[in-house]
């Protein structure tokens, strides 16, 4: 199964109504507030990883359909086998210099177990399943809700993660309140 697409009923709140830090910032984003109506791809990111190579094709997305709302969110993460082992300042230079990553890199964080940053604890909450690996992907809806999740092995350019993302950005914005 390479992705299961979620029929979940209205949340109170978004699973992105969380706060977190750039990539070696110091101010917080709220990132309901600041992606709220676009469709976001959430990835939990190392750089030391059979994956890493993927963030190429995460670019690639952030490129081809940011214009249309897509927002590629990554979150480095030292959770499997010590894959991140860097400081924010040497994953942001890693990042920049070997792959050209333009989207919005975050603060480092825990993705799966008890320590798992609240973001996380939402997006397994909603999916029921927390990332096995680096470079897990969840979908999320303009509406804040998670449409999708998608395991290490589903390449960026995989044609059902494509899919699902041109469905997504095919749906109309919420209106404001």
């Amino acid at each position: 199964l390479i992705a299961a697409l979620l029929p979940l009923p209205a949340l109170a709140q978004t699973v992105l109504d969380h706060d977190y830090r750039p990539l070696a910032g110091r101010q917080p984003v709220n990132l309901a507030t600041a992606y709220g109506g676009k469709v976001v791809l959430v990835v939990n990111t190392a750089s030391k990883c059979g994956y890493t190579p993927q963030y190429e094709g995460l670019e690639a997305l952030h490129a081809r359909y940011g214009a249309r709302g897509l927002a590629v969110l990554g979150f480095p993460s030292n959770d499997f086998l010590g894959q991140e082992p860097g400081s924010e300042e040497e994953i942001a230079q890693f990042c920049t210099l070997t792959y050209g990553v333009r989207f919005p890199m975050f603060e480092k964080v825990v993705v799966k177990g008890a320590g798992a940053t609240g973001l996380y604890r939402d997006l397994t909450a909603a999916t029921g399943v927390a990332p096995g690996w680096n470079f897990h992907k969840y979908l999320v809806g303009r509406d804040g809700r998670v449409l999708a999740q998608f395991p290490s092995k589903v390449r960026p350019d995989d044609p059902t993660l494509v899919s699902a993302i041109e469905a997504a950005l095919a749906q109309p914005r919420a209106k404001a309140r």
